[in-house]
């Protein structure tokens, strides 16, 4: 699995743009005008999830009609439930540390 799914994944437009895809097919001026940013700002971050292979569209006359692809994302899910408890043990030792760390500070409060 390619890091750029996370990366795409990391930006709360490109997240919200696969929300709307994944509801239906959709043009990039349907996109578009769910957002305060220009229509090129969309497009370019329509641009990165297509890289990423987090959308798919296709021609219809002049228009893209852009859909989820949800294979990238099944990818990262998985992944994500294989390291979970591993990072939910690192996790779980931090917090001891932490609490640890604090009780063991002067307690000049």
């Amino acid at each position: 699995m390619a890091a750029s799914v996370f990366e795409a994944l990391a930006d709360p437009v490109r997240r919200r743009l696969l929300e709307l895809v994944a509801e239906r097919e959709r043009t990039a001026g349907e996109l578009a005008a769910e957002f305060a940013i220009s229509r090129p700002a969309v497009s370019r971050h329509l641009r990165v999830l297509a890289e990423a292979g987090l959308v798919g569209w296709r021609g219809e006359a002049q228009r893209r009609l852009y859909r989820l692809e949800p294979g990238p994302l099944a990818e990262a899910g998985a992944w994500i439930e294989r390291t979970r408890d591993s990072w939910a043990g690192r996790l779980d030792a931090m917090e001891r540390h932490l609490d640890d760390t604090w009780r063991e500070q002067p307690d000049d409060r």
